[in-house]
């Protein structure tokens, strides 16, 4: 029968299980509602959704690079806590997942989370992400999606543990300068590639800033100009990538190693886990205290 799309979009408020999966119960159902989130609650996805609200800021990132190193992934898979991380489950998952990511043309994790999941017959990703919920009994989310596709040159990687992950674009060069221009990303964690890619609006407030400083030095207009060129100078060799002293010899740039090489930077990426989310803290004595007073 014909399921509407508002009533596919209320079961999904409803439940905050995936768009399939609500689909495919309210075929079930009759397109009955009601009775479409009580088989979901009984097969545990309703349940799954309700831990998908509880912050997930651990996790890991995943790569996955083709075999003739001209297509790449990063995924970053979220759970609530590193032992989870570690655990053999969630550490399958990943893997398929970024094999499905690897393998597919989804530009980012949500169109990723609808797709058939790589080694799993008739599973979504959503669908058996929502499975991992119920079984390990914490919100697991796959948060986000990184995609090098049409590589001009080879693309390299490096995995610090399982928290970061890196995907390097070098054309010329070799696996040995790919892997340990991967490790500098890594470690350092570069802005952006070059000067000309530093947001002008990034580049001004870094300026008044340093132009505050200067000034509260008390030396003549001319000379706060000259400090303020110098710091701006330094800042730029501080955040792109080709400015950075090599971590390897701090005495190469990674520009001069580059050329060194004959080869190019085109792009990199680095992804670390749990990036931009805020995390809860919670003090139970001090809830129970607060209760008291009121």
């Amino acid at each position: 029968m014909a399921i509407s799309a508002a009533t596919v979009k209320e079961l999904r408020e409803r439940t905050g299980a995936g768009m399939m999966e609500c689909k495919n119960a309210l075929v079930e159902a009759g397109g009955d509602i009601e009775a479409a989130i009580e088989a979901m609650r009984k097969s545990g996805q309703a349940k799954a959704a309700k831990k998908s609200g509880r912050i997930a800021a651990e996790g890991a990132v995943v790569i996955e690079i083709a075999a003739d190193g001209r297509q790449g992934v990063l995924v970053e898979i979220n759970c609530e806590t590193d032992f989870v991380a570690k655990d053999a489950s969630f550490g399958h998952f990943a893997a398929a997942v970024a094999t499905t990511a690897l393998n597919s043309a989804a530009p980012d994790a949500a169109a990723l989370a609808e797709l058939p999941l790589a080694g799993e017959p008739g599973m979504t990703v959503n669908g058996a992400r929502e499975a991992l919920i119920t079984k390990i009994g914490e919100n697991v989310q796959v948060r986000r999606l990184v995609r090098f596709d049409g590589a001009e040159g080879r693309l390299y990687s490096y995995r610090h543990g399982l928290r970061i992950g890196v995907l390097v674009e070098l054309v010329g060069g070799d696996e040995t300068l790919g892997h340990d221009i991967a490790m500098h990303v890594a470690a350092s964690n570069p802005l952006c590639l070059s000067a000309d890619e530093v947001a002008p609006e990034t580049l001004e407030k870094e300026r008044e800033i340093f132009r505050a400083q200067a000034l509260e030095s008390g030396k003549p207009a001319n000379i706060v100009d000259k400090m303020i060129e110098g710091r701006v100078r330094k800042f730029m060799e501080e955040v792109t990538l080709l400015g950075q002293p090599f971590v390897k010899d701090p005495d190469l740039s990674v520009e001069k190693l580059v050329k060194q090489a004959g080869a190019r930077i085109r792009r990199f990426a680095r992804v670390e886990v749990g990036e931009g989310i805020e995390k809860r803290t919670e003090n139970f004595a001090e809830e129970v205290m607060a209760l008291q007073k009121d």
